[in-house]
C-alpha cells in the first residue's frame, strides 16, 4: 500500500514539532524512509512542502535539514497569529453555520466546566479545538491553512503555560461565541484580540534540547496520521 505524501508530512512534521528531529539536524530522505516504511518518493514530496511550510530547509553540500527560526522570527509569527485570529473570528460572525455554532458550545461548556474544576490538563486541547474550529467556521481556505500552519509553529517553537485564571480565560471563549452567533463581526474581532493578547503573555521560547539522539522505526501502515 503506497503512503501518500501528506501522511509522511504530517508524521515528520509532528517529530519536528515534539523534537525528536531538533532544529539544524539533517533529514535525509533514506534515514526517513526507513523511519517511516515508505519509499523515498513521498519523503521527498513531504520535505518540498514541509520546506515551504518553514519547518525544513535546504543546505548546500547538507541537505534537507530542520530549520533554525530566531528569536525574531519567533517573534513576527506570534504577532502574526495575534493579528489573524481576530479575523478569523469576525469572518465566523458572518459566515458561521450551526454545527460550527454547536461544536464551540460544547466547547465552552466542557471549558468552563473543567476550569471550575481545576481539571487543567484537558483545558489546553479544549483550547486548541476552540480555536481551530473558531478558524474553520471563518469560511476561508487561505486563513484557515494559514493559522493552521502557524498553530503547528508556535507549538513548535513555545511552551505555552496554563493560565492564571482558566475560568476567566473560559469565560472569554464563551463572549466570543455570543459575538459569533449574533452575527456581530466587529464585536467577535475586538474579543478574540484582546484573548489573544492576554494568551501572548503566557508562551515563553522553548529551549531546545536533544528529545532522541536515535529514531525507531514508525509503522506509518499502522494507521498513524
Amino acid at each position: 500500500m503506497r503512503i501518500p505524501a501528506h501522511a509522511v508530512c504530517t508524521a515528520i512534521r509532528d517529530d519536528i514539532v515534539s523534537g525528536v528531529f531538533e532544529p539544524g539536524g539533517r533529514l535525509t530522505e533514506e534515514v526517513l524512509a526507513r523511519r517511516y516504511g515508505v519509499s523515498r518518493v513521498p519523503v521527498r514530496e513531504a520535505l518540498r512542502t514541509l520546506e515551504s511550510e518553514g519547518f525544513v530547509t535546504t543546505r548546500r553540500h547538507a541537505g534537507a535539514c530542520v530549520a533554525e527560526p530566531t528569536e525574531q522570527e519567533a517573534a513576527d509569527l506570534l504577532e502574526l497569529r495575534m493579528l489573524l485570529e481576530p479575523l478569523a473570528a469576525a469572518r465566523a460572525a458572518r459566515r458561521r453555520t450551526e454545527a460550527h455554532l454547536k461544536v464551540l458550545r460544547g466547547l465552552v461548556r466542557l471549558g468552563q466546566e473543567r476550569a471550575r474544576r481545576g481539571q487543567g490538563e484537558d483545558l489546553r486541547s479544549l483550547g486548541g479545538w476552540f480555536h481551530e474550529t473558531l478558524a474553520q467556521a471563518s469560511g476561508s481556505p487561505g486563513l484557515i491553512a494559514l493559522l493552521t500552519q502557524m498553530r503547528h509553529k508556535v507549538a513548535w517553537m513555545y511552551v505555552v503555560e496554563a493560565p492564571v485564571r482558566p475560568v476567566e480565560s473560559w469565560a472569554e471563549h464563551g463572549a466570543i461565541v455570543d459575538a459569533v452567533a449574533r452575527g456581530d463581526a466587529e464585536r467577535a474581532r475586538a474579543l478574540t484580540a484582546m484573548h489573544a493578547d492576554r494568551a501572548a503573555g503566557a508562551h515563553r521560547l522553548r529551549l531546545r534540547t536533544v528529545v532522541s539522539t536515535s529514531q525507531p522505526a514508525v509503522n506509518m501502515s499502522s494507521g498513524r496520521h
